[in-house]
């Protein structure tokens, strides 16, 4: 396998891309891609979307380089306000939040951030590595997954969603059943019948997530600290940290495995169409407290609750592209719109496109390039957002209120989605206040419509015949691993807390 990395490597058309032509806009759309993945509402699709139009006035390999810039950077944006506000700036980075955000509490934001920007290099890299190497193996196996497949896929994300959540089980189920319920407001699709819209003209097309992300999140956290006892002139999070480089650089290498893990299986993930980076985020924040030794520890603060989904959601940007270039399938939103792109330059996706190998080789060195190009513009952001830590609270709280607004607001040019974002943030306050978490409402809501969609198209397919849901041998082993989930590892967990009090 090495071997064929660096035969690859060196066969890369390094003249080609590395020019200034290239780099100019590249540069200048990945610091696009940093302002956009830092604000809230602003998601890594709508700055493809928003980038797209000018990518048409270059070149075929500048405007690919754009593109890919700004997917990757807006992705690991996403988690600056994510650790230092506790509000996602992307869906992908809402796992972020569990961990980073505690560890900005602890005075570690910094540490938590730098961390996050070296294991997003390390797991795009890994992820593009990947994508060299096995593309169509890959994608070929994406293609075993029906119906029936996706639909446990959605069960056992919102499983892990359970397990990983802090507080008790029971608690995380009921929240993620909360988040199922959330997706079924709106019109539904296959029978084109109005649910639970009580009348409203605004509710028939459902529920927009990022409104109802931002509320759980944002609002709800500027509700929990006006109801404190802390005084508001006071700065918002500890801000004196030493030595973060280095500490971050030990850090990563102490859980090195935890990333190369995270960035496989976001990797996987990546290359199932429609999965996307933030479910990748959550399967590996799952996985990893899953593996851990300390598993009670995540959520709280713990480093492995930012390296994992980390490591991961990058990767799966990589992973994406897999069924994308291969078969012409975008895996996620982001690849949709470049799939476009692409044929606006006469770039046809699909097995021609390895024929002549001119054309896929400088997306290869493009999306390898990016990981490098990442570090400084990671630490850009980084440093302009920190003097956040320097505020007073009264000053963050207000700003935070700000971006909710406008974040929400943004998505749709709509009011009623402001009222959806407050309505949420009054949700959000009184689910934390019993303690019930948010994470497993929030995947509840993004694979709700996936797992109804999925069942329903399975059993007309199959005449109503539950069968296949048990007997196909991929739905068999998400069956089992469902089980192991729910089961032997609360199991083994008890059992541990046990021997460690005795």
């Amino acid at each position: 396998m090495i071997p064929g990395v660096f035969k690859q490597f060196l066969s890369l058309p390094w003249q080609e891309v590395l020019t200034w032509p290239v780099l100019v806009p590249w540069l200048l759309g990945m610091v696009f891609g940093v302002f956009v993945g830092a604000t809230p509402g602003l998601t890594a699709t709508m700055a493809v979307a928003l980038i797209v139009p000018i990518s048409f006035y270059l070149e075929p390999n500048a405007g690919l380089a754009l593109i890919i810039g700004v997917s990757f950077t807006a992705i690991f944006a996403g988690d600056i306000p994510a650790t230092y506000l506790r509000i996602p700036g992307t869906p992908a980075s809402a796992a972020a939040t569990l961990d980073g955000n505690e560890l900005a509490k602890q005075g570690r934001g910094r540490l938590a951030l730098v961390i996050d920007l070296l294991c997003s290099c390390l797991g795009g890299l890994i992820g593009v590595v990947v994508l060299m190497l096995i593309a169509r193996p890959l994608a070929q196996f994406a293609l075993f997954f029906s119906d029936f497949e996706y639909f446990w896929l959605g069960v056992l994300g919102l499983s892990l969603s359970a397990l990983v959540s802090r507080g008790s089980t029971l608690r995380g189920l009921i929240a993620a059943a909360l988040g199922i319920l959330i997706s079924t407001v709106g019109t539904d699709v296959m029978g084109g019948v109005p649910r639970y819209t009580f009348g409203s003209f605004e509710l028939l097309d459902g529920l927009n997530f990022i409104p109802v992300m931002i509320g759980l999140f944002g609002f709800a956290e500027v509700l929990r600290n006006v109801s404190s006892s802390q005084p508001m002139a006071t700065s918002t999070i500890p801000s004196q940290e030493t030595g973060v480089a280095k500490a971050s650089v030990q850090e990563i290498w102490k859980y090195k495995w935890l990333v190369l893990r995270s960035a496989l299986l976001g990797t996987g993930i990546g290359a199932l169409p429609g999965a996307g980076a933030d479910i990748a985020a959550w399967g590996a924040y799952g996985f990893a407290k899953v593996t851990s030794r300390n598993p009670e520890q995540l959520g709280t603060g713990a480093i492995e609750g930012v390296v994992a989904p980390t490591s991961a959601n990058n990767a799966a940007v990589a992973g994406a592209w897999i069924p994308a270039l291969v078969f012409g399938i975008p895996g996620d939103a982001v690849t949709a719109i470049v799939l476009g792109a692409m044929m606006m330059y006469n770039i046809t996706p699909g097995p021609q496109l390895f024929e002549s190998g001119t054309q896929v080789q400088a997306i290869f060195l493009i999306a390898l390039v990016t990981q490098v190009l990442l570090l400084p513009a990671g630490l850009l952001g980084i440093k302009a957002f920190g003097w956040i830590l320097r505020l007073p609270r009264r000053l963050v709280l207000t700003a935070v209120m700000v971006f909710s607004v406008v974040g929400a607001f943004a998505i749709r040019n709509s009011l009623f989605d402001i009222y959806v974002m407050f309505a949420f943030g009054l949700i959000g306050f009184f689910l934390e206040a019993k303690k019930v978490p948010l994470a497993p409402v929030i995947l509840g809501l993004i694979l709700g419509d996936l797992i109804e969609k999925k069942l329903r198209a399975g059993l007309i397919s199959s005449g109503g015949d539950l069968t296949p849901m048990f007997t196909r041998p991929i739905c068999a082993a998400l069956v089992g691993l469902l089980v192991i989930a729910l089961v032997l590892v609360p199991a083994v967990r008890w059992l541990r807390m046990r021997m460690r009090a005795e």
